[in-house]
Parts: structure tokens; sequence; C-alpha cells
């Protein structure tokens, strides 16, 4: 890859990790349209870890007490709203998991990789999305969950295992349905993506390890710099600008990527 391919799959990683329009959709989509090799499982991980990097400065501020609480519950054994939060964290990030795992372990990575998945998959979640969004009451924050909540939560989180799905949009999607402000479901929709970047990360790791190919420590670098940048970024204004938008700009940019994407698998595939 020359280095402004590398600059912009790396921007549209950033970008797409956190805002609800699929990051993996555009990231196997981007090459395949443009004609050119996929970019490689290396540069998946150092995109992805560019992506964590970025949600753990964010929240730096947050998760000091959020983590000191949680250490204190396993002490003291009484939870506080903080403490129970991190525990909801953790319970979320089960059925992704699970549901990974058996992915792996049946091979099904692949089959679901196609453009007419992603381009179908892409249209529907956006739907989802706005309705949650006009008929969600809005009027809790993130601390209120309750076991349930943040179980229904993870299991629509492992839905976003299907390219297109957006991890981010059906988490908020969720959170929204629950009766979470907008800010409030991307704040826990952002704080659930620090796990499970972290293991998928560790996944793609342990395949990369795997392999003999020869790195090229300065796309990974590069990569590595612009995705921990643009997510920042975006993550920033995304949170700053809930307050004053509604999701529809998001589910009419899912829309009509789908309705391209059909058209794609038509004419090119």
């Amino acid at each position: 890859m020359d280095i402004w391919n590398i600059i912009a799959l790396a921007i549209i990683q950033g970008l797409t990790e956190f805002l609800p329009i699929s990051s993996s959709a555009h990231l196997i989509l981007f090459p395949q349209i443009m004609g050119q090799e996929d970019q490689g499982l290396a540069f998946d991980v150092a995109v992805h870890f560019g992506s964590l990097l970025a949600v753990l400065i964010y929240f730096r501020h947050d998760l000091k007490p959020l983590l000191l609480s949680w250490l204190k519950s396993i002490q003291t054994r009484q939870l506080t709203a903080e403490s129970r939060l991190v525990w909801g964290i953790f319970l979320g990030t089960i059925p992704v998991a699970v549901f990974g795992l058996l992915i792996l372990v049946l091979n099904l990575e692949n089959d679901l990789r196609s453009a007419f998945i992603i381009a179908t998959a892409t249209i529907f979640f956006a739907v989802l999305l706005w309705l949650a969004d006009i008929m969600g009451k809005q009027k809790r924050d993130e601390l209120s969950l309750t076991g349930k909540d943040i179980l229904i939560i993870g299991l629509a989180q492992a839905v976003a295992l299907i390219p297109g799905t957006s991890r981010s949009g059906i988490t908020i999607t969720a959170a929204l349905a629950l009766g979470l402000t907008r800010k409030a479901a991307a704040r826990f929709s952002f704080l659930l993506a620090i796990p499970v970047i972290i293991l998928a990360g560790a996944v793609e790791t342990i395949k990369l390890v795997q392999q003999t190919d020869i790195l090229n420590w300065y796309a990974l670098i590069l990569g590595f710099t612009f995705s921990a940048l643009s997510a920042y970024i975006c993550i920033y204004f995304f949170i700053s600008l809930l307050d004053r938008i509604s999701m529809l700009p998001f589910v009419i940019y899912r829309i009509l990527l789908g309705i391209a994407l059909f058209i794609w698998v038509v004419v090119y595939v």
C-alpha cells in the first residue's frame, strides 16, 4: 500500500469504529471498490489498537474512578453505581466473546464478509436505529442500567459480528430503546468497546503471530497513528453533537450506502 492508501484506511477505521455506520463494512469494501488488495491482518491489528488508544485517552478521567470503585467493590462486596457499571461492561462483553468464538470454530467469518450481507445489514439496522431514536424515552443515563439492560445491549453487540451491522450502531440502538439519552447511549457504547477491541485485537494478534509474512512497520505505525487521531476526533465531536442532532444523518448515510452497495453488487460482482 502507498502512503495515501494507508492514511485513508486508517482514517476510515478511526471514524467508523465509533460512528454508527460500521467500520468493518468500510474496511472490507474500500479496497474491493478501489480495486486494491486487502490491507492485511497486521494493518487491521494496528488500526484497531489505534482506536483503542483513542477511547482510553478520551475517557481517561472517567476510567480511573470507575476502576477504583470496581476494585473497592471486590474488597467490600458492596456495589456502587460506578462499580456496577464496570461489572456491567464485563457482562455485556460475554455474548460477543461467545458468539465470536463460535464463528471462529465454525469458520464462518469469510461467509459473512460478502457485499450482499453488508448491504442488507447496513440498511436493516439503519432502520432499527431510526426507530429506537424516535421512539426511545431518552430519560436515563448509563449509571441507571440494570443487569438485564446490559445483557440486552451485550446480546445486541454480538449481532455486530455480522459485517455492516456496526458495533456502535447496534449498541446505541439497544440503549436508546431502553430509554437512555443519546449521549448516555453513546458513552456506554464507547466504554463497552474497550474490552471488545482488546479481545478482537488479541485474536488478530494470535493469527498474526502464526503468519510468516514480513511486516511493514512503517505502514503499521502510520496506520496506528492516524487511526488513533481520527478516532479521538470522532468521539469528541460525536458526543458533543448529540445534544443538538438526532441519529437521522447517520441513518440516511447508511441507507444511501446500502443502496450504493446493492448497485455495486449487481453491476460489478
